[in-house]
């Protein structure tokens, strides 16, 4: 995952006034926050900032520039937004450094085809993982091939990159794989049918 270079402004205006008329002026009023830093709340350009969080979503790492001289590179630790409008309301930025190691929810993907007649069902949509904050995959893959029905996929099967280690529960279920309900649809059908039959003859 490559850094993202964006601008930041300092932010003076709380409170949802102030908030609003961030936004107004298409910025996205953010905060910055960790190590034991005093929290910094600052605004950042909405259309760079929704096209970056586009590609690399919750993984991607910015290289914040601030226009009183200050840096900081940062993850998006929570993003609150507005659905109707689809912007982003509000950001939280976690301040991390080179070589630093950070827990975070990385997207997994499964990849394969299971048997024939099967469902997939997504038990968990991403795996905790611990890795360096500026070598953060976009998604971790697992694969469901040729799984059969009452199978399942754990985050102990799923493929971790170099450097990845894993922070959840082995044990954690990613992936079901259950019978299709038209097979078995199908099969009680065609035994009601064949009763029926059998009821008539009778």
């Amino acid at each position: 995952m490559s850094e993202v270079k964006i601008s930041a402004e300092p932010r003076t205006e709380f409170g949802k006034g102030g908030a609003r008329r961030t936004r107004r002026a298409g910025k996205v009023p953010a905060v910055l926050y960790g190590h034991g830093e005093k929290p910094r709340h600052i605004a950042l350009p909405a259309r760079e900032f929704a096209a970056a969080i586009r590609h690399g979503g919750m993984t991607q790492v910015f290289n914040i520039e601030i226009s009183d001289g200050s840096a900081a590179l940062a993850l998006p630790k929570a993003i609150q937004r507005d659905p109707i409008k689809d912007t982003f309301d509000h950001v939280d930025l976690l301040v991390v450094r080179r070589g630093e190691k950070v827990t975070v929810d990385i997207p997994v993907q499964l990849t394969g085809e299971a048997a024939r007649d099967t469902l997939i069902m997504h038990e968990s949509s991403t795996l905790s993982v611990l890795a360096d904050a500026t070598k953060l995959p976009e998604h971790l893959e697992a694969s469901i091939e040729g799984l059969g029905a009452g199978s399942h996929v754990t985050a102990a099967d799923v493929k971790l990159p170099a450097g990845v280690e894993l922070a959840a529960d082995g044990e954690l279920v990613i992936a079901v794989i259950t019978a299709a309900p038209t097979a078995t649809v199908e099969a009680e059908g065609e035994a009601g049918a064949e009763a029926e039959t059998a009821a008539a003859e009778a």
